[in-house]
């Protein structure tokens, strides 16, 4: 059976010029060597530096990508301590060293994201709010969880204020997603927690308004009564 082509991709086409720019720059180099100053040798330099570093990111992030493959099913069947560990007798490599050796990959950034929610579910909240706060969600759905995860961290801490803040911007940042009302609804109880009652009334109204069909909009006149009564 005839194999397709292997298609190029944009990384490899990436360092395909920076080696082209490398090659030319080193010409030019050759033929103009009497004239060439230390400036000229920096971007040289610069150059060579550039297509290194592409490549060990890259190679990073594909380390990082496999060893979290590897892990992921301990972490999705709830078996948080070892998703965080890893189990070093099966050469596999946990969430925490993931993301402490490739922190700065796609791959290890996603390893923060799932080492705070180990953390959150293993109840050590201080250290899921840290990792929450360091990582970054690639997409606005999952941007709107991280968010979310800062809020529930405080929720439980028992700041109120900073839990309403982090699920209304969780909420705003992916407006259309399946949990937005619910994050609406946790920053309004959030805020009548902490004594700001026309915050919580403005977002109770407005998950009656724009999630009529939610499940916590089932209740929510009598949520929007009890605050306005308070």
């Amino acid at each position: 059976m005839l194999r397709a082509k292997k298609k190029i991709s944009k990384r490899e086409i990436k360092e395909d010029k920076l080696v082209t720019s490398y090659f030319e720059a080193r010409q030019w180099y050759d033929v103009n060597r009497k004239r060439v100053n230390m400036i000229a040798g920096i971007v040289v330099a610069a150059i060579l530096l550039g297509w290194f570093y592409l490549n060990n990111v890259s190679a990073n992030n594909e380390k990082a990508a496999v060893e979290l493959a590897g892990i992921f099913s301990y972490y999705d069947n709830g078996n948080y301590q070892v998703a965080v560990n890893g189990m070093p007798e099966k050469n596999l490599t946990g969430f925490q060293s993931i993301a402490d050796n490739y922190g700065g990959t796609k791959a290890g950034n996603m390893a923060k994201f799932y080492l705070a929610d180990s953390y959150y579910n293993m109840q050590q909240y201080d250290k899921a709010l840290e990792y929450f706060k360091e990582c970054s969600g690639p997409t606005d759905f999952l941007e709107a969880s991280r968010l979310a995860g800062v809020a529930a961290c405080y929720d439980v801490k028992g700041d109120a204020k900073d839990a309403a803040e982090y699920y209304e911007k969780a909420a705003a940042k992916s407006p259309k997603g399946p949990n937005a009302a619910d994050y609406y609804f946790n920053a309004a109880q959030n805020y009548a927690k902490s004594n700001n009652k026309d915050e919580a009334l403005s977002l109770f109204k407005k998950i009656k308004e724009e999630y009529p069909s939610s499940d916590v909009a089932r209740d929510i006149d009598r949520y929007i009564a009890e605050v306005t009564a308070s």
